[in-house]
């Protein structure tokens, strides 16, 4: 895997093979950072990344210069790599990683954010419950945006607050804001 723009562009991180998560592809990150070029700015971003894996989303955040991302994944093999991955790339002042299960942490969270991505397993019995949950939880800035990454089986365009999709193979990008 790579970073695919920003300081860090071409520079490689690789999952060990037992890794179970499923990371989203170079070209779908590409294209949702192509879209997120004109619809954000990068450095004042506040970010938080739920479902974390491998980390990726983390460091493209921090690649374009976002100082504040807050990395929640419960799988303790895939924290420590996220954890090691950073440190390796020089994103360790940026990226805090947190092992907690992402509903526990949204439950006790005070924090608000302008940008949240979820890339949750696509089988996650509360999938369907997310956008809302994050939507009405006061974790999102009025103007922030909230992505959630998921398979072509699901569509959220009757979900309230829902603004676009997006579709790279079979990975599909829903877009969520307040309007």
């Amino acid at each position: 895997m790579r970073i695919v723009s920003g300081q860090l562009k071409g520079r490689r991180f690789s999952p060990p093979a037992s890794f179970k998560a499923r990371p989203t592809t170079d070209l779908a990150r590409e294209g949702l950072f192509n879209i997120l070029n004109n619809l954000i700015d990068f450095d004042r971003q506040i970010v938080l990344d739920l479902f974390s894996g491998t980390g990726a989303i983390s460091y493209e955040f921090a690649s374009r210069g976002c100082e504040s991302i807050t990395a929640i994944e419960k799988n303790y093999n895939h924290f420590s790599f996220i954890k090691k991955t950073a440190q390796q790339l020089g994103l360790n002042n940026q990226i805090k990683v947190i092992k907690a299960d992402v509903f526990k942490y949204l439950e006790r969270n005070d924090k608000k954010y302008t940008f949240i991505f979820a890339d949750p397993p696509y089988n996650l019995a509360e999938l369907e419950e997310l956008p809302p949950k994050v939507m009405n939880g006061q974790w999102l800035t009025d103007d922030g945006l909230f992505v959630l990454e998921h398979s072509p089986t699901h569509n959220f365009e009757n979900t309230p607050f829902f603004w676009q999709s997006r579709h790279y193979g079979k990975v599909n990008f829903s877009f969520f804001r307040f309007e």
